[in-house]
């Protein structure tokens, strides 16, 4: 007996639409569709011969009456459900011309990103939920090179300055710090961890450093040597991991990662001998990544708009952090 063909995928084209105050738009699915009532993002099935970009601004112009400036690519990821399934292409907009008006009879909400209270939540909606609690810049400890008390210094502007800013995202650092002698390292985390509770600050440790880190905070972040060599999804809040080529993010997917960094970009002093990616060559690993990822190498806070074009969640620094 042959084995059954697989089953035929739907490629479907989804918007995140975002507001400046950080409110994303989400629909509920009218009366005669699969899974009517349930919530989801705006979008729709992609027709023959048509970009997604293309796709996507048609459904939001058909189904709301917006007219999509701008979209940029994030993350594209299957999921099977009873009727059908489906391939989603995740972009997210933030230009786009009129008022959301619900032309399929559908209701219509907004809600802030980190807070979306509506249910049921379409099941593939909610691993993007997850993903924009992710702030669109990443910091990485600098402390052995710059000096604890220079980088903690550094930390604190930083966090005054996203408070001043408004920023509806706490700052995400990646304590990494192999130089730094052991007892200096023990000290600053413990004054990481206790800064963490009472400013707007996520930590997440380094897999170089003792796991036990990483439970008492926000999560792990695995090199790509540990990534490689994991096997199940350590027990830690948030995942992270290290990649330089598409296939250490299909790992990073597999075992559960939340996000990824990917990179060099552009050549480091970090990474010597590494040409560097390049945004067209970034573009080209992440095509079709099923989970966020960060661009990282050379880049700083300048570069999220040409890196987000390139499909980055967002862009992930050292150095250029705490300049």
């Amino acid at each position: 007996m042959s084995a059954p063909a697989p089953p035929r995928v739907v490629d479907v084209a989804v918007g995140v639409v975002l507001r400046d105050d950080g409110a994303v738009l989400i629909g509920q699915r009218p009366a005669g569709k699969p899974y009517a009532g349930w919530w989801e993002f705006p979008g729709g099935k992609l027709e023959a011969g048509e970009s997604v970009a293309d796709a996507l601004a048609r459904e939001l112009h058909e189904e709301l009456g917006l007219d999509v400036l701008d979209s940029t690519p994030w993350v594209v990821r299957g999921h099977a459900y009873p009727h059908a399934t489906v391939r989603l292409w995740f972009r997210r907009v933030r230009r786009w011309r009129g008022e959301p008006r619900p032309r399929e009879g559908q209701a219509l909400a907004w809600r802030p990103a980190g807070a979306i209270d509506v249910a049921p939540l379409l099941p593939a909606s909610i691993a993007p939920i997850g993903w924009l609690r992710l702030p669109p810049t990443y910091a990485i400890s600098c402390a052995a090179e710059l000096g604890v008390d220079a980088f903690e210094r550094a930390l604190g502007r930083a966090l005054d300055a996203r408070e001043a800013a408004g920023a509806r995202t706490p700052l995400l650092l990646q304590l990494r710090e192999p130089d730094l002698p052991a007892g200096e390292l023990e000290a600053l985390f413990g004054r990481l961890r206790a800064l963490r509770e009472r400013r707007p600050l996520r930590v997440v440790v380094s897999s170089r450093h003792p796991e036990s880190f990483a439970r008492a905070v926000d999560g792990l972040h695995l090199t790509a040597r540990d990534l490689a060599a994991a096997r199940e999804r350590p027990r830690v809040r948030w995942l992270g991991a290290s990649c330089h080529a598409g296939a250490e993010l299909a790992a990073a997917d597999a075992l559960g990662c939340d996000f990824a960094v990917l990179g060099p970009v552009r050549p480091t002093a970090s990474h010597p001998g590494a040409p560097g990616l390049g945004f067209d060559g970034f573009a080209r690993e992440v095509a079709a990544t099923p989970i966020p990822v960060y661009a990282l190498g050379g880049l700083d806070a300048s570069d999220l708009g040409e890196a987000e074009a390139a499909g980055a969640h967002g862009v992930a620094s050292m150095r250029a952090a705490w300049r």
